[in-house]
């Protein structure tokens, strides 16, 4: 039985690369705090990065980072001021870029966009392998 679930970490981060360094150390955190296995946070280190950054290059500061416990996992939500939708696409091998959420999509258990009047919350959900 996993822990039970516990109160949400939220921080708010400029767009910009910088910020992704910040938000693995609070996913990071945040993980061991709540006793989920090390190869896990790895795995939520990468999502976190991916949509930060996703959000530091093409949205509309400042970020929210809400990073909340699930029953089998973590859920990490990143709020921009753009209302423009992530976008799963073909890339590439030459390409450096593009493969954000294409590694979120592999990562996750599930993944979407709320949008809202104030721009969107990209979110993902990641459980703990059984």
């Amino acid at each position: 039985m996993l822990n039970e679930p516990a109160t949400p970490v939220a921080v708010e981060l400029p767009a910009e690369s910088g910020s992704c360094s910040r938000a693995r150390r609070l996913v990071d955190e945040a993980v061991t705090n709540w006793g989920l296995p090390e190869e896990f946070a790895d795995d939520a280190a990468l999502v976190v990065t991916e949509l930060v950054s996703n959000g530091a290059d093409h949205a509309e500061g400042p970020l929210r980072l809400t990073v909340s416990r699930t029953d089998d996992g973590v859920r990490i939500e990143v709020h921009d001021r753009s209302s423009a939708l992530p976008v799963v696409r073909p890339v590439s091998p030459e390409s450096p870029r593009g493969r954000g959420m294409i590694i979120v999509n592999a990562l996750s258990e599930s993944w979407g966009v709320e949008p809202d009047g104030n721009g969107k919350t990209v979110w993902a959900e990641l459980a703990v392998a059984r």
